[in-house]
């Protein structure tokens, strides 16, 4: 049984437009919870929002039957409290069950000794998909609008620029990628075995040391420094020597564990699963051998396209920004377009695709949303002869610089008064980036492409509510130094 929320108030429950936060409190709990009472409090909205939350109950999924699930608004609490704080799940759980403000805004009254499971919070949150967020943040985004004092007739500008999100995972040698498949292939295949009664593994764990010792041998030879090319030649010798005897053992093992798989019953469900995962992690490791033999031994350079930067986040891209102080992140670039109020109005989470890529249909995501959408600002990383005619056709102004050196006419029209101050203005995006990243969206801890988006889904989410919530805070704090003046001065 899955609801929105309980209509139901129980003795002792504050509602959630009468709870009070601290107006003077500098931290965002108050001012992301703020915003999500002003989305309760408009019924409009709120109805809105709700409609989107059902989507998180699959469509086959009868709500009204089973056991109690988490109430929908819930989730939605808890998912974007996560990603404002950058907390993890071990901390959520603490603050879900001992946080007042956070238990108000749950429902639970101060008295209400419910508490919430580690594995709970993870099966809910988890629930969101990219589709339902976008969703919402195209209702919190136009209420926000509202909020602010946006007129109908006036027109949003927006800013656009990429950053990279790291995800979770070390940094990548072709030996230590070799390493981590062939230990989920040994680590899983000896359980398995042990589980349907097959021999053969007895000495599985002996084997993983041993290949975890070649390993070693192999990443920790370095090149010789020495100038006699006797003493090079030596060396080389013993990084080549070292990697064959990595691989063969590898191999050996990656022939017994295909004859492993040959025994497993096909009738069996889960051995059958767990077969296919193995298999994966083989071809992994059979990938990972070829690249290094073709590296250490023949001496070939192995093109970028085909490497693999991570075995478990398969998405996972080598990004170069140019920037000083860091060589390569890994992980994925996200796009973002932000209007003049500071909300996000739409995010692109790029896969395999570069800046100039992206601008076209970012721009008509977003155009698609936020039908009083005119103009946007660009950096140069976004301009293609293409890129300026496609915007052109699709916004009024379009601040994209040229690269290399500018006809009379582009020189003219980069020069203008209107070009140069959307190009001053361009910068404020940087703020909205850098407050997603103190949001923990500089490094993604949850796993797959899926959980990826989730993540920024739910972090863009969460800004467009504390932008909301710290602009209601604002006015409170100004409605209260005008109440304080009004009684001093009626106190002279």
């Amino acid at each position: 049984m899955r609801k929105i929320m309980d209509p139901q108030m129980k003795i002792g429950e504050i509602g959630i437009p009468s709870i009070k936060f601290n107006i003077h409190s500098r931290d965002e709990i108050p001012k992301l919870l703020r915003g999500l009472q002003s989305i309760y409090d408009d019924r409009v909205v709120r109805e809105e929002v709700f409609d989107v939350l059902k989507d998180l109950v699959p469509s086959n999924v009868n709500p009204n039957k089973g056991r109690n699930g988490m109430d929908l608004w819930k989730i939605l609490v808890l998912g974007t409290l996560r990603l404002e704080c950058d907390w993890d799940f071990d901390k959520l759980l603490e603050m879900a069950n001992e946080h007042n403000s956070i238990r108000l805004m749950l429902l639970h009254s101060r008295d209400d000794d419910y508490r919430y499971a580690l594995q709970t919070l993870k099966d809910n949150i988890t629930l969101f998909t990219p589709e339902v967020l976008d969703k919402i943040n195209v209702i919190v985004v136009k209420h926000g609008h509202k909020i602010i004092g946006k007129k109908p007739e006036e027109e949003l500008f927006g800013s656009c620029d990429s950053f990279p999100v790291e995800t979770d995972v070390h940094f990548p040698t072709d030996i230590n990628l070799l390493w981590d498949g062939m230990r989920k292939v040994v680590t899983i295949i000896v359980i398995l075995c042990q589980d349907l009664g097959l021999e053969g593994w007895r000495k599985g764990m002996y084997n993983l040391r041993k290949i975890k010792k070649l390993f070693r041998k192999a990443q920790n030879l370095k090149r010789s420094t020495a100038k006699n090319p006797e003493k090079q030649a030596e060396r080389e010798r013993l990084i080549i020597n070292a990697h064959i005897a990595y691989l063969e053992f590898a191999l050996s093992l990656i022939e017994f564990s295909k004859e492993s798989l040959m025994e497993i019953p096909a009738d069996d469900i889960h051995a059958y699963l767990k077969a296919l995962e193995i298999q994966r992690y083989i071809d992994h490791a059979e990938r990972q051998i070829d690249q290094i033999r073709r590296r250490v031994v023949e001496g070939e350079s192995i093109p970028h396209k085909e490497k693999v930067f991570s075995l478990f986040e398969e998405h996972t891209e080598w990004i170069v920004k140019g920037k000083a102080g860091v060589l390569v992140e890994l992980g994925l670039n996200v796009c973002i377009v932000k209007d003049q109020y500071g909300f996000i109005l739409f995010h692109h989470v790029m896969e395999h695709e570069t800046d100039d890529q992206v601008a076209v249909p970012i721009i008509q995501e977003v155009k698609n949303r936020f039908d009083d959408f005119t103009g946007c600002s660009f950096d140069k990383g976004f301009h293609s002869t293409y890129n300026q005619e496609q915007l052109g056709s699709i916004l009024d102004t379009v601040v994209l610089p040229r690269k290399g050196k500018l006809s009379a006419i582009n020189k003219e029209a980069e020069n203008s008064e209107e070009f140069r101050n959307a190009r001053r203005k361009h910068s404020a995006v940087e703020s909205s980036i850098n407050a997603l990243e103190n949001g923990g969206l500089d490094r993604c801890p949850d796993h797959g492409l899926d959980g990826f988006k989730r993540y920024v889904g739910l972090a863009v989410l969460a800004r467009n509510l504390h932008t909301i919530g710290n602009f209601l805070q604002k006015k409170e704090v100004e409605r209260e130094k005008r109440r304080r003046g009004q009684r001093k001065r009626l106190a002279a």
